[in-house]
């Protein structure tokens, strides 16, 4: 039963949120002071572990003020698979600097000086492992906007806390000839861009799978692993199978960053257990499908959705796969049923979802602008319950079922 004292502390939480997504900070302050101690006790908390109980909990004063509300990101409790690295659980992506994710004009922070701006203000909140990569990959100047971030006073000030994860893409002719010298070529370019003396994380990207020499460029990213060069060796879109090959040839697979939300299931066809077996952790980005995933498209009729950036053009067409827009309603009408539950947004439950799967240390959420910190702090101040995740799975029943591995589809194969 929710309580009016659980109520009042919610809706004042609820109100701070709203009112700091104009300046895109939390102070700690503020929201302590929206939730008084009385409130705090008279709510109903989940504690982690304790997942799907609905048992009211008395608790000391600072377990209260504890639990109060998430005013920074946590960190993954344990280190990415070979080695020291923990990410922010939530790993700002910077995707949306590549120039092609503009939007609307009155909120686009995606570029020069106030897109350099934002990192501060994800960074105090805890959001401080960013996600990148070339042009070749598709982020445009990203490097270079995160290089000027990390030249500010701010950036030098929170060094110890800030990781860069960024990509090695081999999409032309190096594919059948790769070589030692061309992986060290393209692991300097990003540290020139950067200015940074050694990457947290390089993830590499294959475009032709019947050319092997991804073996072979794992391998040399693992010597420069131990040479101090980069600290995590790291792939994206990759499948099961090619893992499997680089595993077993020696290569220190950390992670594999691929497409993986509710409207993207295929990574649980064979990836999930793979990794559940190996240790290798997934990031998974589109874990709001470019904010399809969102309280905006709710009961928004077809004709009036406009894609106006490159990651809604993107997963609009996975829609098209999994069941259609008259299916995608039916799926934000559940989550907005789960939402209203906990006091949150769509994007959260969304977000929620994927971030409690075992072999996620981490998602990432690109962000045009720093407006979205409150709204991703809030995805910790919760958690789905067995009731919330069977009303999640009737619905997803419903729709089409994946048949191919991860990243399938998008070489030519079935979804």
């Amino acid at each position: 039963m929710r309580t009016a004292g659980a109520a009042g502390a919610r809706d004042g939480v609820g109100a701070v949120r709203r009112a700091q997504r104009a300046r895109g900070r939390v102070s700690s302050t503020t929201v302590a002071r929206a939730v008084s101690r009385r409130d705090m006790h008279a709510m109903s908390i989940v504690l982690p572990g304790l997942i799907g109980t609905s048992s009211p909990f008395v608790f000391s004063d600072d377990a209260v003020a504890a639990a109060a509300v998430t005013t920074r990101c946590p960190r993954a409790e344990a280190p990415l698979r070979s080695t020291k690295t923990s990410p922010s659980r939530v790993i700002k992506g910077c995707w949306q600097l590549s120039g092609g994710h503009g939007g609307d004009r009155a909120t686009d922070r995606t570029r020069g000086d106030v897109a350099v701006e934002d990192f501060a203000s994800f960074v105090d909140a805890g959001i401080s492992t960013f996600d990148t990569g070339p042009e070749a990959c598709g982020y445009g100047d990203s490097e270079l906007i995160i290089g000027e971030y990390l030249k500010t006073e701010h950036a030098r000030e929170h060094r110890d806390e800030i990781q860069v994860f960024t990509k090695l893409c081999c999409v032309g002719r190096e594919q059948s000839n790769m070589t030692k010298d061309w992986v060290m070529a393209n692991v300097d370019r990003p540290r020139k861009r950067l200015g940074v003396d050694k990457i947290d994380m390089v993830q590499m990207y294959w475009n032709e799978y019947n050319q092997r020499g991804y073996v072979d460029a794992a391998l040399f990213l693992t010597d420069l692993k131990h040479k101090g060069v980069i600290d995590a060796v790291s792939l994206t879109n990759f499948d099961t199978q090619r893992m499997k090959e680089m595993l077993d040839a020696g290569a220190e697979i950390s992670t594999n960053q691929i497409q993986y939300s509710l409207l993207d299931r295929r990574p649980e066809k064979v990836m999930k257990q793979f990794c559940e077996s190996t240790g290798v952790g997934l990031l998974p980005y589109g874990v709001v499908a470019g904010g399809l995933l969102s309280d905006r498209y709710l009961d928004a009729p077809p004709d009036k959705v406009v894609m106006n950036t490159s990651s809604l053009r993107k997963y609009a067409s996975v829609v098209g796969n999994v069941g259609g827009y008259s299916w995608y309603q039916s799926l934000l009408k559940c989550l907005r049923a789960v939402a209203d539950k906990h006091n949150t947004s769509i994007a959260n439950v969304a977000s929620k979802w994927v971030l409690e799967s075992p072999v996620v240390p981490a998602v990432i959420l690109g962000a045009r602008n720093a407006t979205h910190i409150p709204d991703h702090l809030a995805l910790f101040d919760f958690s789905l319950d067995d009731a919330d995740r069977d009303s999640i799975a009737s619905v997803l029943a419903g729709g089409e079922q994946p048949t191919q591995d991860a990243y399938t589809w998008e070489r030519g194969g079935k979804w």
